[in-house]
């Protein structure tokens, strides 16, 4: 963190940056971008947040506009100085926000955009740089030195910040006439390769491409004492769809998620009736840094007749927290507190509006759109699937959007997984793992695969949760393949095969000899209906939990779940097991069973993609087993 010491009158107090901000200003001042204009772009969408925050707060305190109630953004450019100066006459920073605001970046995603950078510094670095909230610090690409002027609305002292982008910046306090009477004062001391930036044509170009929808007046100094708007200065989301372009709809985009890509999909549009408001909202193309974010946040700004109210009113839920823009409400009052949201009956009701729109247009994209609705699941497909079991109401309209891999497909829907049941298949199969490859490889599909039964392959975290909650779909109920018994019998082979010869005496004293060897390492041993290749495999109970979501548990510390014995199967028509059979229905119980068996139970294991129980024996038993079998 930035050492943080109160300055007294006139005192200047150096602070050290944040280690992540010392990396990132490397490197901005040594940039590796081509295309610089996003500086000023990031500038002005910061100072339009502070106009919308001072506006807000003047709701309550209306003095803190007093003296100058026109809020603006004016960009002075001053070729004698080499400076460029962003204004706004916002909110302002007192010395604390300075040295917190400018000092250290408070979200995690700094080291995510530096490795996103470093990985992907042509195609993407340059778009992700207002993504991860580090805006600000684009100045250092095209700024040699960066002056910060800054007095909190309603605050009598003001103060400068400073700093060359070399590690360290001061904070000195400022004469209140030499000081903004309220907000933020940006000089930027160009560089020499950087002073295109102080033609008007080239602010003019930059501002239409990025800022024009900025709902605040942006102006150009073209003097002392004149200045000429540059921006449209109107809410976009209050125009009509037809007068908005593509392109300025990616701007917009572009401004409140700081992904300057095409978005996925587009919402807009206007409800009328007992609650009146506008919608402006946007389905990414790629997935947001902050996706996974522990809190879960939706990032949906709320106006109130245009007047901004906060950035994460939780207008959708958190399944849909990927979705970004604006509502803006015409009949909820101004001076709804953030507190108040949580229980205001208007907000509750547009959640419930818009959410139920957004799955609807989802769904519509869906059926239209494959190529791009397999890009959205893609990246959101995890997230959504939260809203399996977090909202009952709305599990049928999100089953209508899931898609899922299986043993055959990419992208099935469910309803095209019922539309393929097998004869007598009267359940929805599935099986969850940690990777793909896992999943594939998992011994328990072999008597699925035999008789042509699709199987969704689930290796989401969340998948294990959703499916114990899941009642079913249409009458159809979810059963792991990795759970209870297979249930195979009255489903028939894809290829009929002959049946091993098998001695179910035989088979039935090597159980029993495996049931004695193991005691509790099992829950019990048992002929497998699921197996036709490999030997054996584990399996859970039917009133257990799902193996994988047992270790996800246990891993994640979850106090009450502990890793139960699983039971294992065997495969009577196995070679191996004919012949361990054998010998246990001739000898019974014998030292050289005793081993077979643990090496069975540790076989399961490693099929599974667990460890085992001790690698030294397995090892030393394996290593014997070839002594014998080679010497």
């Amino acid at each position: 963190m930035a050492e943080k010491k109160k300055a007294k009158a006139g005192e200047t107090h150096s602070h050290n940056f944040q280690a992540e901000v010392a990396k990132l200003l490397h490197l901005m001042v040594h940039s590796v971008y081509s295309d610089r204009d996003v500086f000023l772009r990031e500038l002005i969408s910061n100072a339009a947040d502070a106009l919308d925050k001072l506006r807000y707060e003047a709701i309550a305190k209306p003095e803190l506009l007093a003296g100058a109630p026109d809020l603006a953004i004016t960009v002075t450019p001053d070729k004698t100085a080499k400076t460029l100066t962003v204004a706004d006459n916002g909110i302002g920073m007192s010395e604390e926000e300075l040295v917190d605001n400018l000092g250290t970046i408070a979200k995690s995603g700094t080291q995510a955009f530096m490795e996103q950078a470093k990985a992907d510094t042509d195609k993407g670095g340059i778009h992700l740089i207002g993504q991860f909230g580090v805006g600000f610090y684009s100045s250092f690409m095209v700024a040699q030195k960066v002056e910060v002027i800054s007095r909190k609305a309603g605050a009598d002292e003001a103060f400068t910040w400073t700093s060359d982008g070399s590690g360290t910046f001061t904070v000195t306090p400022v004469k209140p006439e030499e000081a903004p009477q309220r907000g933020t004062t940006i000089v930027l001391h160009l560089k020499e390769d950087a002073l295109e930036f102080l033609e008007d044509w080239k602010i003019e170009e930059v501002v239409r491409a990025y800022s024009d929808h900025i709902a605040h007046p942006i102006r150009l100094a073209a003097g002392p004492e004149t200045t000429r708007q540059i921006n449209a200065a109107s809410a976009i989301w209050t125009r009509a769809k037809a007068d908005i372009t593509p392109d300025q709809y990616k701007e917009f985009f572009g401004h409140i998620t700081g992904a300057y890509s095409d978005p996925a999909l587009t919402l807009h549009y206007k409800a009328e009736g007992r609650n009146e408001y506008t919608v402006l909202l946007f389905v990414p193309g790629e997935k947001p840094f902050d996706l996974y974010d522990p809190e879960r946040r939706g990032r949906q700004k709320l106006y109130v007749r245009r007047v901004f109210i906060t950035s994460d009113a939780e207008l959708l839920p958190a399944y849909l927290r990927f979705v970004r823009g604006v509502i803006d409400s015409e009949d909820m009052p101004l001076n709804i507190s953030r507190e108040m949201l949580q229980h205001n009956p208007q907000v509750a009701a547009i959640r419930k509006a818009v959410t139920n729109k957004v799955l609807a247009e989802l769904k519509k994209c869906f059926e239209a759109e494959p190529e791009k609705a397999a890009k959205i699941w893609e990246a959101f497909g995890p997230v959504i699937k939260e809203g399996l079991y977090e909202d009952m109401e709305r599990r049928d309209q999100l089953f209508e959007i899931a898609r899922f891999n299986t043993t055959k497909r990419e992208n099935v829907t469910l309803k095209d997984y019922v539309a393929d049941l097998k004869t007598n298949q009267t359940a929805i199969y599935y099986l969850t793992a940690e990777d793909m490859a896992k999943a594939k490889a998992s011994p328990q599909l072999e008597g699925f695969r035999a008789r042509g039964i699709e199987v969704l392959l689930l290796t989401d975290a969340v998948d294990s949760f959703w499916v114990r909650m899941a009642l079913g779909f249409d009458g159809k109920p979810f059963k792991s393949v990795t759970q209870g018994a297979a249930d195979l019998d009255l489903i028939p082979l894809e290829k009929e095969t002959p049946n091993p010869d098998t001695d179910e005496g035989a088979t039935a004293a090597l159980i029993a000899v495996i049931k004695q060897t193991l005691g509790d390492q099992v829950a019990d041993v048992r002929k497998s209906a699921r197996l036709t290749d490999s030997p054996v495999c584990l399996v859970a109970s039917d009133q257990g939990l799902d193996r994988t979501l047992e270790k996800l548990l246990t891993r994640q510390g979850t106090t009450d779940v502990k890793v139960t014995a699983p039971i294992l199967e065997i495969n009577a028509g196995h070679a191996l097991i004919q012949a361990l059979a054998e010998t246990a229905k001739k000898n019974g119980a014998s030292l050289e069973l005793g081993d077979a068996s643990g090496l069975l139970l540790d076989l399961a294991r490693v099929m599974d993609g667990e460890r085992v129980a001790d690698p030294a024996k397995f090892a030393g038993s394996v290593s014997a087993l070839m002594q014998k079998a080679y010497g």
